[in-house]
This record gives structure tokens, C-alpha cells and sequence, in this order.
């Protein structure tokens, strides 16, 4: 089990406990809010010190999230987001913390499976077009294009003309998105080899999360070396003034996900939207409307 990883086995079942509280920590944020709060401003749920700031932190930052949306909605704006990074990197993880309090009509979450036999012949920005965001909306790519430039190249799924046609097209393409009014913004999340190793085996050991395991997922550790070159020259060769890419160091869960957020506010020009006061109306009561009871049968059971 400890093959490859420079862990002692204590440090490596302490690293094991600490992602398995974090598993338990997403689920916490689903349901932890204000109304939790005690008279002295403090979530009795919380047991410790770091996972308090860690929560202070991303509910101040998901307030300002709502806020960022308001502005999106209200200006007309047109957002697009992109997440890349290895396997287990923490995209996903970063996206649900930044959609969790937000409408999904507004920012919704774009993540393509493999292009099928009718995608593969058109063109290969093709697919990807159709998820642009109205004006109005916040397209956040749980990878994206850069597929091509990753996966695509080093699996062998494209040709080496395709490989080089791309890297020829897509500052061409992200260039047009902007001057068509598109914010661009594109992160790297960033992680060591012994991360990713500890990561999936975490996956592994836990049912809970081995459907995220894939035999892609297995063979990017195989080649993890292939998977550098490609990133160094996908950085090097994509890296635009118009659409920069962003490097998230992400061996630290908690702390990538609100360094993102936190840097995504701080790339947006938004300002609070003034809301007219909402007054709930009084409910019309008619005298001679009944409520019809609903049949036993269609309840369902009180199992808790």
C-alpha cells in the first residue's frame, strides 16, 4: 500500500483520516448555514479551529459569490471557466463549492463526456460551442477543449496533425470568444506526484468514491511523466495575454478551493445589485375550498 509514497504508514493513515474528514466536511457544508449559529456567533458542529476559518472563509466567499452572479445577471454578462489539472486534482471540487449556493440557470457546470462517432468527424471546437453561455450566464468547464492537449495527445486519441492544428487554432478561438465579449478564465490546479498517488488510493479504499476511479484515471499514473510534458506545452503554447492561464497549487483541498474563489472574485468588476425590499404576500384564504386528504398508500414510509 505504501509503495511509492515517502510517508511513513502513521503519517500515511493520518493523511488517509484527513481526506475522509474532508469527505465528511463536503457534506457538512451542504448543510451548515447560519441558522446554525449559537448566541455567541459560533457553529457548535465545527471542532476545531481550522475547520472554523476554513467555513468562515467559504461561506464570506460563496456571499460574494451570490453577489458576483446578481452582477452577471443584472450587467448581461457572459462568463466562461475553465478547470484542468491531473486526476484527482480538485476541480471538481472547486466547482461544487462555487455553484452550492448559486442558481443553476445562471451558473451551470459543463463536463463533456468523449466525443462520439458523429463529434469526432466535425469541427473540434464543435461540441464545445454549444455550452457558451446568453448573456446573463456563467459557463464553468469541468474540462474542456484543453482535452486535445492532455488526455487526447497523450493516449494517442488524436493524430499529430490534429495535436498541432490545435495548438495553431486555439489562441485564435479563445481570442474571438473575448473580443466577442466573453470573460476567459483558465485555471491549472496543480499537484504532487505523491498527492495523486495518495488520492487514489483513496478512491480505492473507499466505496463511497471508487465510481470516480476510471481505467484513464489508472494508466495518467502510469504516465504521469507524459502527462507533465504535455501540460508544460499546452501552458507554454496557450498562455495568451487575451485568455492567461491561472496555476492553482492544490495539494491542500481546502486551500485551493478558496484561493480560486477568492482570485476568480478579484478577476470580475462586480458591485452589489440593489434588490427592491421582498414582501411576502398574505395567503388568499377561500371558505369554501377543502383539502382533499391524500391516500395512505402514496405516503412514504417514516423509516427515520
Amino acid at each position: 500500500m505504501f509503495q511509492n509514497s515517502a510517508l511513513e504508514p502513521q503519517d500515511f493513515m493520518q493523511r488517509m483520516a484527513d481526506d475522509l474528514m474532508d469527505s465528511y466536511d463536503e457534506e457538512l457544508e451542504q448543510e451548515i448555514d447560519d441558522r446554525y449559529l449559537d448566541e455567541n456567533g459560533e457553529r457548535p458542529l465545527l471542532d476545531n479551529e481550522a475547520r472554523r476559518n476554513y467555513f468562515k472563509n467559504l461561506f464570506r466567499l460563496q456571499g460574494e459569490l451570490v453577489k458576483l452572479q446578481d452582477w452577471v445577471q443584472q450587467s448581461r454578462q457572459k462568463v466562461v471557466i475553465l478547470f484542468e489539472g491531473r486526476d484527482a486534482a480538485g476541480k471538481g471540487g472547486v466547482i461544487k463549492r462555487i455553484t452550492q449556493r448559486l442558481n443553476p440557470r445562471v451558473a451551470r457546470v459543463a463536463a463533456l463526456p468523449a466525443p462520439n462517432d458523429r463529434e469526432r468527424t466535425q469541427w473540434y471546437f464543435q461540441r464545445y460551442v454549444s455550452h457558451l453561455p446568453a448573456a446573463g450566464e456563467i459557463v464553468l468547464f469541468d474540462r474542456s477543449w484543453y482535452n486535445r492537449a492532455g488526455v487526447e495527445h497523450v493516449m494517442g486519441f488524436c493524430t499529430d496533425d490534429e495535436y498541432e492544428e490545435f495548438f495553431r487554432s486555439v489562441p485564435e478561438f479563445e481570442k474571438m470568444l473575448v473580443r466577442s465579449g466573453i470573460r476567459l478564465i483558465k485555471y491549472w490546479f496543480s499537484i504532487t506526484d505523491e498527492e495523486q498517488h495518495l488520492r487514489f488510493l483513496g478512491r480505492i479504499h473507499d466505496p463511497l468514491k471508487q465510481w470516480k476511479l476510471s481505467p484513464m484515471d489508472l494508466q495518467s499514473r502510469v504516465r504521469w511523466e507524459e502527462y507533465t510534458k504535455a501540460k508544460e506545452v499546452m501552458l507554454e503554447r496557450t498562455h495568451i495575454p487575451e485568455a492567461p492561464w491561472w496555476v492553482v497549487p492544490a495539494d491542500d483541498k481546502k486551500k485551493a478551493r478558496l484561493n480560486c474563489i477568492s482570485h476568480l472574485l478579484s478577476q470580475m468588476p462586480y458591485a452589489e445589485v440593489q434588490h427592491p425590499e421582498v414582501v411576502l404576500p398574505e395567503r388568499v384564504r377561500h371558505p369554501d375550498y377543502i383539502r382533499q386528504p391524500v391516500p395512505q398508500s402514496m405516503i412514504v414510509p417514516q423509516t427515520y
